[in-house]
């Protein structure tokens, strides 16, 4: 009885190595540009970082707005500020001032 064996080629043994290329290729290619890859993690660090400093510009705002409502308070009221806010409202001005809105 005689059996015909089969010659292994050379690109036979290249398959699995190709194959083994081409995953580590695709999976590295998407960790650096997919959705949640390297790339789109420095554009959200980026973006935290303005949102950080557009939420301190509103902190110190509120906290500007919080002072002056606390001079209208009825126990520290202010004739200076209620003069201010009264003329604001009614828009009176006295002959000899100068308005400038902001």
């Amino acid at each position: 009885m005689s059996t015909r064996q089969k010659r292994n080629s050379k690109l036979s043994r290249l398959i699995i190595p190709a194959v083994a290329v081409s995953f580590f290729a695709y999976f590295g290619f998407h960790a650096v540009h997919g959705a949640y890859g390297l790339n789109a993690k420095m554009h959200l660090e980026h973006r935290a970082m303005e949102l950080r400093a557009q939420l301190t510009e509103i902190v110190a705002e509120r906290e500007a707005l919080e002072k002056r409502v606390a001079l209208l308070d009825n126990t520290t009221l202010e004739r200076d500020m209620l003069d201010e806010r009264a003329r604001d409202l009614l828009n009176v001005a006295r002959p000899d001032e100068i308005v400038i809105y902001r």
